[in-house]
């Protein structure tokens, strides 16, 4: 190799040294089990050339540990993670050693990466002190796919150039250092240490407008915006506007569009005639795509509708492949809105009859907040011939949702009656009208007469985790779970809010959605599974978690207040989920109180709450991933997946695997998702929000394995009768089998073959 020249990050030269290579390989596969170093040198097939830079050398090396990867070899996955380490922190500091953190908080201030607040917030002691509490180690544990993530998604770069301004513990900590900054100055620093610890240890998963934005200049980071419109033109108008400001803030928006009245509706006193929801749909999908998220794609969106609006026929195949761009609107996802009334008239062979909501007067209002008066003014809106409407069998109408759902996959299902009885909120002062683009947010909205309007409620929700599979016993919950609340109620406070309707209803209710990560790996631990679940096991850690989250709320309440609308949840009536829980569950699982519920009851009374919502169950995708653990309350797909996201293929070896690996029950292996509804029956028991529920068939499971209608509605029936909420995706395995990973050294998957998630916010 004599007279090769490399080009190192400083632009200087040097000739090329094997053993300066032998020695990074060697370093990255030691203490690991079953790597060789010579195995991935040979692997890289490296051809080296005078002007090759050691960028280009590192990065084939990290290729080749990433593509020894597989379910006999999975911890060349830390092999690449290293790799990737080592060229991060030389990009970084210069040097394998990083700096003092004061100094790195110093150049990225000065360059316009930090927020200049951190400088006046800490002292140079307290710098000091939180200098020593990182614990830069800790970069080893995260896997090649969770690197991979970090350099780039999160770590503050240079998103032209992709020169990169930090390393990930230096990020937790700002992070913590960020987020506790107006805490007391006696003891602050013990929050930051200790949320530090949860999150960099990952007990605690962060979404990924916290992840990426928290310590910059950016101060916007809920994960989901719900913005409701009615039925007039400046609403529809300031509607379009704000889903403009927020999908620019790469937030993923639900639509509450239900109220807007059928075509050919009388306008102005019968001088015209209404054009129908259609176009006003598409006005809502350009507003959606008007605005790239990261410089890639457009924003995302779920709009919602009741299952008996007059156009239901029509909207109900909106995305679909069939008709033309003048009927249909793809570049949304819907949700269709269900109550008990109309599951009885699918029960009994009924028909649903369809309205337009400003025909029948209070109708469209009732179907949220009072079950009882929308049925009285439904049936008496049916007897009445003056009123316009059309009649179509229930079995008709359901087949045509759960059709669209299966062929779209991304027809969504809300029981609007669940999500407002089985809320934290008083639903007749604040009904819960709609959920959010990934269907575990139920929080109440207004809609805005103008961008400018004080008297709208933009519902904003804020999220995180808890990794499970890090949790020992029920009791050990206790911790991050505070620490969890804490940090995202302190997060409200610190952010900015680009409206006004948003900013007030945030302040007013705090609202939080805490979720669950690593369930799978949790499951796989316990001997258990989805098809077969132990409930009871379910139950007890569900009780548990729930507990500590509602309990920590309410400490905070006693310590800061409690959200000024606290008067408007059940909470504040001392009134907690299991209280008002679908009674049908205690089939599942007997009911049973662990926890002292009864002291918190008591509790919430006197003092309220400081977030008018504490859980939500969302995806997790991204964080998932960094923690390497398993995709939130989801089965994996396989042990060993393949991810094409706009980084490249990605894999990830599900924890464990080298004593779980027969214990993990995959996605597809699973004949039928009755075990895993229930189990969502179970978790939703204790969430005062929702569930990102997602239904998974293969038809290999079915006779000319085709899924049979009467099934679908079983499990849709079985669904509402243990009181789910919201219904997420719809996953078909469609005969290809999974993705051959030894395959894909040479071959790249093709373009859109695996989806990166839909929204960069939405997803933790």
């Amino acid at each position: 190799m004599t007279g090769i020249h490399i080009v190192k990050r400083n632009g200087e030269k040097e000739v090329l040294d094997l053993e300066k290579m032998h020695k990074v390989v060697f370093e990255a596969c030691s203490n690991i089990n079953n790597v060789s170093a010579s195995e991935v040198e040979l692997k890289s097939h490296i051809q080296f050339y005078s002007g090759m830079t050691s960028s280009e050398i590192q990065e084939t090396l990290i290729k080749a540990a990433a593509e020894l990867i597989t379910e006999d070899t999975p911890n060349y996955q830390w092999v690449a993670g290293n790799l990737i380490n080592y060229h991060i922190r030389k990009e970084v500091y210069n040097d394998f050693e990083p700096c003092d953190i004061l100094e790195l908080v110093n150049q990225n201030v000065k360059s316009g990466f930090y927020d200049k607040a951190l400088l006046g917030d800490y002292s140079v002691e307290e710098w000091e002190k939180i200098n020593g509490f990182i614990r830069h180690d800790r970069d080893f544990d995260i896997t090649y796919v969770g690197m991979e993530q970090f350099r780039g998604k999160y770590l503050v770069q240079n998103r032209v150039t992709h020169k990169i301004y930090e390393t990930p513990q230096m990020a937790y900590m700002l992070i913590a250092a960020t987020l506790f900054s107006n805490y007391p100055k006696e003891d602050r620093l013990r929050w930051v240490k200790d949320y530090y610890d949860a999150i960099s240890t990952f007990d605690i998963s962060l979404p990924t407008p916290v992840m990426a934005g928290v310590r910059t200049p950016q101060r916007q980071f809920s994960s989901c915006v719900l913005i409701e419109t009615d039925d007039s033109l400046d609403s529809i108008n300031a509607t379009s506007s704000s889903i403009v400001k927020y999908v620019s803030q790469k937030a993923g928006i639900g639509v509450g569009a239900g109220s807007i009245r059928a075509i050919n509706s009388p306008i102005r006193n019968g001088d015209a005639s209404h054009t129908g929801v259609i176009p006003f749909y598409k006005m809502f999908q350009a507003a959606v795509k008007s605005c790239s998220q990261g410089g890639v794609r457009g924003g995302a969106a779920t709009l919602y509708y009741p299952v008996w609006h007059y156009e239901v026929e029509d909207l109900l195949v909106l995305k679909n492949n069939k008709g033309t761009e003048d009927n249909r609107v793809r570049h949304m996802d819907y949700g269709v809105q269900f109550n008990k009334l109309m599951y009885e008239r699918l029960m009994t062979g009924g028909n649903i009859t369809l309205f337009s909501p400003q025909d029948v007067p209070g109708l469209y209002e009732a179907f949220f907040n009072d079950q009882d008066k929308f049925r009285e003014l439904y049936e008496t809106a049916e007897r009445k011939t003056s009123i316009r409407k059309k009649t179509v069998p229930a079995i008709e109408l359901f087949s045509s949702f759960m059709n669209e759902r299966k062929n779209t996959g991304r027809i969504y299902l809300q029981n609007v009656d669940h999500a407002n009885d089985h809320s934290s909120f008083d639903t007749k002062v604040a009904p819960i009208k709609q959920s959010n683009l990934c269907c575990e947010i139920t929080l109440p909205t207004k809609p805005l007469s103008s961008v400018m309007d004080e008297e709208g409620e933009i519902a904003l929700c804020t999220l995180s985790a808890i990794n499970w599979g890090n949790i020992k016993s029920p009791k050990d919950f206790e911790k991050p779970c505070e620490l969890a609340i804490r940090g995202l109620d302190a997060l409200l406070s610190y952010q900015d809010y680009p409206l006004i309707a948003a900013e007030l209803a945030t302040n007013n209710r705090r609202p939080l959605g805490v979720g669950i990560i690593n369930f799978a790996y949790w499951l796989a631990k316990n001997d258990t599974n989805y098809s077969d679940p132990n409930l009871e096991l379910v139950d007890e850690w569900t009780e548990a978690w729930s507990y500590y989250l509602i309990k920590a709320s309410n400490n905070l309440a006693k310590e800061l207040g409690p959200c000024p609308k606290s008067n408007e949840t059940k909470y504040g009536d001392g009134v907690v989920p299991i209280d008002t829980r679908k009674i049908e569950i205690d089939e599942l699982v007997s009911h049973k109180e662990r926890m002292d519920w009864k002291s918190l009851r008591a509790d919430l009374k006197e003092y309220g709450i400081r977030n008018s919502t504490v859980m939500a169950l969302m995806p997790a995708e991204t964080s998932a991933q960094i923690s390497n653990s398993t995709n939130g309350i989801e089965p994996p797909r396989s042990l060993v997946s393949v991810k094409q996201s706009k980084h490249g293929v990605l894999k990830q070896v599900v924890p464990g695997i080298h004593k779980l690996k027969n214990k993990y029950e995959l996605l597809w292996d699973q004949k039928s998702p009755e075990g895993y509804l229930k189990i969502m029956a179970v978790l939703q028991k204790y969430i005062d929000q929702g569930i990102s529920v997602n239904t998974s068939y293969n038809p290999v499971h079915f006779e000319d394995e085709k899924i049979p209608m009467s099934v679908m509605l079983q499990h849709l029936i079985m669904f509402y009768k243990y009181g789910g909420k919201q219904l997420y995706y719809f996953n078909t395995f469609d005969g290809q089998g999974e993705i051959d990973i030894n395959a894909l050294n040479d071959e790249p998957l093709e373009p859109g073959l695996i989806d990166d998630e839909d929204c960069e916010g939405c997803t933790i």
